[in-house]
């Protein structure tokens, strides 16, 4: 596959995800977590006119200068821009304007592409690609709450199928204590965060083979779980008490069935799929629950191969630190994962939302303990 072939399939299919929307859609904000989806399509497009076409396209103007303020989104070295609040509070540029800036910059950069690009600009193609694919996975995660935090629970496409996933049989599988080789290693593509590839002692543990289920999640609540402090970080019950949380996101008990929303509308809970939409606090809560607990991202990333995953992205208990030897690119690329190396934990896997390709076992997500709109969901070890 070409260069060009590449850029436009991951240019086009953020286009189709948000293709089932109506114009309203594209512009609302529920909560800080969640950007507009005309937002996460400048954005996407921003970066790839800042960081490819500005600085190395000989003769390329600008779109329009605003929107380098528009739709920078947390890069300090680029310039000023609108907090990420209100981000829901931009009606201009409209949904059609956005769709002619993506235009715009596309044509560039096919114009640009016709030649050969220098290594250091492959690099920053590669990475801006992926970073578009990291945007799509949160349209969905996007879409999904704002659709589902619509009192009329709309579905984003009504003929809407996730990607099959096959559990297969439950178990644990054992893992021997010893020194293990952990982070990316090869010529393709990874993050910074995925560097530098080192040894790590583990203790003997089990992990489990399949996800903790809906069903499983079920007993937890119905045993109280949400009201026994003694499953609970101090932190998690400070916040179960505080947003009167009693369920995953998206559960709910209408006439004595749950129900849950999904992106084709609400529908009767699947009590043998994956449970999602939970936070680390109600994952670490539900393994205390059941006597086990959380596998390190170490763990996981060393068992990784002889399990199934991609349901749903799996909480750890690491906090999202640098590995050994983790150094930040020059300048604002710079800025892209090593600034967020604070209060968060770190979930691995790929789930239902993650585009084809883009997720690998030494990938590192993260994010912090109380969210839980994106596709999270629990694997246990002991």
């Amino acid at each position: 596959m070409t260069l060009t072939d590449r850029y436009t399939q991951v240019r086009q299919l953020s286009a189709k995800i948000c293709g089932p929307l109506q114009t309203e859609d594209y512009v609302v904000q529920p909560i800080a977590d969640v950007s507009p989806p005309k937002w996460h399509l400048g954005h996407t497009t921003w970066f790839f006119e800042t960081f490819i076409l500005k600085p190395n396209f000989i003769g390329y103007q600008d779109f329009n200068p605003d929107y380098n303020y528009v739709f920078n989104s947390y890069y300090e070295t680029v310039g000023n821009r609108v907090i990420r609040t209100d981000r829901g509070n931009l009606s201009r540029p409209t949904v059609e304007e956005v769709y002619h800036y993506r235009r715009y910059v596309d044509e560039a950069m096919e114009s640009f592409l016709c030649h050969e690009p220098s290594p250091r600009v492959k690099e920053l193609l590669e990475l801006g690609l992926n970073h578009e694919e990291q945007h799509q996975e949160l349209l969905y995660y996007d879409i999904k709450y704002i659709l589902g935090h619509n009192p009329l629970f709309p579905a984003y496409d009504k003929h809407y199928k996730a990607p099959h996933f096959e559990q297969g049989e439950p178990g644990f599988i054992n893992i021997a204590e010893g020194v293990y080789e952990v982070g990316h290693t090869g010529d393709g593509f990874c993050f910074d965060n995925e560097l530098n590839r080192h040894k790590v002692y583990l203790n003997a543990f089990e992990i489990s083979t399949t996800m903790v289920t809906n069903a499983e999640y079920l007993e937890f609540i119905n045993s109280n779980g949400y009201h026994n402090f003694r499953f609970w970080h101090a932190e998690g019950w400070d916040w179960v008490k505080a947003n009167q949380i009693e369920a995953p996101l998206y559960w709910h008990l209408i006439e004595g069935e749950w129900q849950h929303y999904t992106l084709a509308g609400l529908q009767l809970l699947k009590l043998e799929e994956p449970v999602a939409h939970i936070s680390y606090y109600e994952a670490y809560a539900y393994a205390m629950w059941k006597d086990m607990r959380l596998p390190t991202e170490f763990e996981w990333e060393v068992a990784a191969t002889q399990f199934n995953w991609g349901k749903s992205w799996e909480w750890t208990e690491s906090a999202y630190l640098p590995y050994p030897g983790f150094t930040k690119a020059p300048g604002a690329i710079g800025e892209y994962n090593g600034k967020f190396m604070v209060s968060q934990k770190v979930l691995r896997g790929a789930s239902d939302a993650t585009p084809l390709g883009h997720s690998r076992v030494t990938y590192r997500n993260f994010f912090h303990p109380n969210l839980r709109w994106h596709f999270t969901g629990i694997r246990l070890a002991r």
